[in-house]
C-alpha cells in the first residue's frame, strides 16, 4: 500500500473517474496534481502514475495518446527500487503492458494499424510480468480485446 502523497492524490482522481462517473472532475484534478509536480520534469513514477491516469479520462483520443507516451517516456526511467519505495508492490516491468496496451489502442482507433500491432507486440511480451491476479487478468483480457478490434471482428 503506497504511502506516497501524490500517488494518493491520483488515486482519488481515478476513483472520481471509475467509481463516481465524474470524468472532467477527475481531469480537473489531474490537471492541478501535473502542475504541482512540475509536469514531465517532475519524478518519474509520478509522470508514469498521473499521466496513464490523465489518458483515461481525455476526449479526444490524440490528446490520449500524448498522455500514453508521456506515461510511457518516464516508465523508462523509473526503477524498481523507486516503485518499492513507493509502496508499490509491482516491478517495473509489470508496467509495460498495460502503456502498449493503451497506446496500441490509441493507434487502432486513429487508424494506424501498424503502430497498434507494434504496441500490441510489446504488450504480449511483456505479459511474463504479470501475476494471474485481477490486476494481470484486465490487462490479459484488454489484449485479447484489442486484438480483436484489429482483426475486425
Amino acid at each position: 500500500m503506497t504511502t506516497d502523497d501524490t500517488l494518493l492524490r491520483v488515486n482519488e482522481g481515478v476513483q472520481l473517474h471509475h467509481q463516481q462517473g465524474r470524468r472532467v472532475a477527475a481531469r480537473d484534478l489531474f490537471a492541478q496534481i501535473w502542475a504541482d509536480i512540475g509536469g514531465e520534469r517532475g519524478d518519474p513514477l509520478h509522470v508514469c502514475v498521473l499521466a496513464h491516469a490523465m489518458a483515461d479520462v481525455q476526449d479526444d483520443v490524440h490528446q490520449e495518446l500524448l498522455w500514453d507516451e508521456r506515461a510511457l517516456a518516464a516508465a523508462h526511467a523509473l526503477t524498481d527500487t523507486r516503485v518499492v519505495e513507493a509502496g508499490i508492490a509491482l516491478p517495473v516491468a509489470a508496467l509495460y503492458p498495460s502503456l502498449h496496451l493503451n497506446l496500441a489502442e490509441c493507434h487502432r482507433q486513429l487508424g494506424d494499424l501498424d503502430s497498434a500491432r507494434e504496441h500490441l507486440r510489446q504488450a504480449r511480451s511483456g505479459i511474463g510480468a504479470l501475476s494471474d491476479d485481477p490486476y494481470g487478468q484486465l490487462i490479459r483480457n484488454g489484449l485479447d480485446e484489442v486484438t480483436r478490434r484489429l482483426a475486425g471482428r
